[in-house]
């Protein structure tokens, strides 16, 4: 397996309580040792035994959980099949409490099936944990959520928000990409994915530079962190970041929250809508059209409209609820078309 040297700024001492905007609103990523280790749940991962297995079922209810379940030849990668055209796993609906039996009984195994929720709200499955491990940061408003199960690899891929990623219980490795590596990471299909984002199909543990020679590159680029329980780490929006859960049992909590309004909406669905309307046009006219927006999306500034006054500016002004709610109408009008 090939490691990547670049390491990603550590600060110790920092408290949810008091964490530091600078951080929060960085634009780089930064490990925080020690900064929910006080929390009990990370205290009965530290306990001997089945304490954190305990710790949990004292608050699981009998909701039913998707699960991500693979063979053990896999190894814990979530991918794809060889031609890309399925991902490599399943998903299941147990309750909590089957899941973790699930993992006790695969302990021991050299190479156990692989058991994973991925980014579920804890109070669907565990009613209590987030009050009795609390976070707050300002007054920003978080979306929670908690990943459970075995030794897993999930690879590359962005979010959209900014977030704090907290190991509770084991340890994970993260290894993070700039943006600017998109291109370098051979990122699957926008349409069929493991777990609803895209993902680097590029297997780190062994990766073909044969068939992913820009690969290399990205790794000049990567950043690495191996977390103890009690960690986190500020990862910024856009930053791929690949996660691998390295112990036999592994819970992490993170924290997710925009920058920017809900009302904008996700810009994926831009990205879409721009596949369908410009990709494929004549070079001329595409050529042309990122000229438009260039000027009116991505280099905008108080000169682009000031030539029009301001209420007869409509999208072209400042989007807020109702203007967003206007495009949306007049979009969904076209597009149903």
């Amino acid at each position: 397996m090939l490691q990547a040297k670049n390491k990603i700024r550590e600060i110790v001492g920092q408290t949810p309580g008091a964490l530091s905007e600078d951080i929060l609103l960085s634009n780089e990523p930064v490990v925080l040792r020690g900064f929910v280790a006080d929390w009990p749940i990370v205290q009965a991962g530290l306990a001997p035994g089945k304490a954190s297995y305990q710790y949990l079922q004292s608050f699981m209810n009998s909701a039913s959980i998707t699960v991500t379940c693979g063979e053990p030849n896999i190894k814990g990668h979530v991918s794809y099949t060889e031609d890309l055209a399925t991902p490599n796993v399943r998903r299941e609906l147990m309750t909590l409490g089957q899941l973790l039996d699930k993992c006790m009984r695969h302990e021991d195994d050299l190479e156990p099936p692989l058991y994973y929720v991925a980014s579920t709200t804890p109070e669907e499955c565990l009613p209590g944990v987030t009050s009795a491990n609390r976070m707050k940061l300002g007054d920003r408003q978080l979306l929670e959520s908690i990943w459970i199960g075995n030794q897993s690899r999930i690879p590359a891929h962005y979010d959209l928000p900014d977030n704090i990623a907290c190991v509770a219980i084991g340890k994970r490795k993260f290894t993070l990409f700039p943006p600017e590596q998109l291109e370098n990471l051979y990122v699957g299909p926008l349409d069929v994915t493991p777990a609803g984002q895209p993902i680097s199909v590029v297997d780190n543990h062994a990766p073909d530079f044969a068939k992913y020679p820009k690969y290399r590159e990205a790794l000049k680029a990567a950043r690495v962190a191996e977390l103890e329980p009690g960690d986190a780490i500020f990862i910024p929006s856009m930053w791929w970041h690949q996660v691998e859960a390295l112990s036999k049992f592994n819970v992490l909590m993170n924290y997710w929250w925009r920058q920017s309004p809900a009302f904008m909406g996700p810009p994926a669905d831009a990205l879409l809508h721009a596949i369908l309307t410009l990709r494929d046009l004549p070079p001329a006219q595409k050529k042309a059209w990122k000229g438009i927006f260039d000027h009116y999306v991505f280099e905008n500034d108080d000169e682009t409209v000031a030539h029009i006054p301001d209420e007869t500016r409509g999208s072209l002004g400042p989007v807020t609820d109702t203007m967003a709610r206007r495009i949306r109408s007049y979009l969904l009008n076209r597009l149903n078309r």
